[in-house]
């Protein structure tokens, strides 16, 4: 099968600089290569990395793209003219897969493959205009029945396949939860709408119940990487003086410093406020695949692996008072362990049903039910 992946206009690939998406089609695209599919990924273009290479069987094209603007408007014109950019690189194929908003508008070249969208965010409209497309993947069934109320007429065309576990960098398996340290874990974008603010006041106003614990932010907070800008970051900063015991590390990129992270803690807290964003949640999924207890916003995104004591923990972020019921959950969890100890070990059980291989076939599968 000749398979196009088309990546978004404001992150490169290889991951260099983040991004949940990108790392997982990139590692789903070293899969497909290593099946004997033939690989074409396309990408941001940064200093670098070449316009064209060949790598690991995935020939990789890079256009250029822009840094994530805070405005909505551009953010939409940028991609519109990436969409353009990419258009007439397009090599032929059976399938193209695109997470951009115009490109599947644009393309209407059956030679280039059929169109696969893999719908990252939460419907908004958009996909009334996505008719003739041959795929809308979803990656929960939460999400798959939000698009099948804006667009009922393609129903038929839906389909629901997880994103992938991240790889393990380690060939050794996670510490026992007993040795690891008493840290709380928050890693992704520092932005409002990833609740981030949430968990630091939950902390501060426990700081006296959690004083042996220590909590942990690992993410940007830059606009140009997606943060909330400085006036959040600083926001942040202040509340973490306030309640003492807070590290915020900025990004980490590098994957075995990334790991270490997720494996020296007890327990991830992913506080997500984004009703109409938040689609499934990577960084959760790879908590629990580093055997962390995580704990979760009542998003339905987050149904399809996380069941409340069974292989996580879930906080009602919808009530009057949001880091009061964060806070309360968190103290609970500090003061009984061998819960924690249990439905970590859940959780990283559950993470072997979204490994990457599994995952990869679901979408070779699914690949070959459009194409017959």
């Amino acid at each position: 099968m000749k398979i196009t992946i088309v990546l978004g206009a404001f992150l490169p690939v290889p991951p260099i600089m983040g991004g949940a998406v990108e790392k997982c089609w990139f590692a789903l695209a070293q899969e497909f290569a290593r099946a004997g599919h033939e690989v074409t990924l396309i990408s941001r273009a940064v200093p670098q990395f070449p316009r064209r290479e060949t790598v690991d069987g995935i020939t990789h094209l890079r256009v250029a793209g822009f840094d994530t603007p805070r405005s909505l408007v551009w953010l939409k014109i940028c991609d519109l003219i990436y969409s353009w950019r990419v258009k007439p690189v397009l090599p032929p194929a059976d399938i193209v897969v695109t997470n951009t908003f115009w490109l599947p508008i644009l393309l209407r070249d059956a030679s280039r493959g059929k169109i696969y969208v893999h719908v990252a965010r939460y419907p908004k409209g958009q996909l009334r205009f996505y008719g003739h497309v041959a795929r809308l993947q979803s990656l929960t069934h939460a999400i798959a029945g939000a698009i099948a109320e804006e667009v009922p007429q393609l129903r038929d065309k839906i389909s629901v396949v997880p994103n992938p576990a991240p790889v393990a960098v380690s060939s050794a398996a996670p510490l026992p939860f007993a040795q690891r340290q008493r840290i709380i874990l928050y890693v992704g974008r520092l932005h409002p709408e990833k609740g981030v603010h949430l968990l630091l006041e939950a902390f501060a106003a426990n700081r006296e119940t959690l004083a042996d614990w220590k909590l942990v932010l690992v993410g940007p907070s830059e606009s140009k990487y997606g943060g909330g800008g400085a006036e959040y970051d600083e926001r942040l900063r202040s509340l973490a003086a306030y309640a003492g015991h807070v590290e915020l590390t900025g990004p980490i990129f590098d994957p075995r410093e990334l790991e270490a992270r997720f494996r020296a803690s007890r327990l991830f807290v992913y506080p997500s406020l984004a009703e109409r964003g938040e689609t499934f949640g990577v960084a959760p999924l790879e908590a629990m695949a580093h055997g962390c207890a995580v704990l979760v916003s009542s998003l339905d995104c987050f149904r399809d692996f996380i069941s409340e004591d069974e292989t996580g923990f879930v906080f009602d972020h919808r009530t009057a008072e949001p880091a009061q019921s964060l806070g309360r959950k968190i103290t609970a969890l500090a003061a009984n362990e061998s819960l924690l100890a249990r439905v970590a070990d859940a959780g990283y059980r559950k993470s072997f049903e979204f490994s990457l291989g599994n995952v990869a076939a679901q979408f070779l599968q699914d690949f070959e039910r459009i194409l017959k």
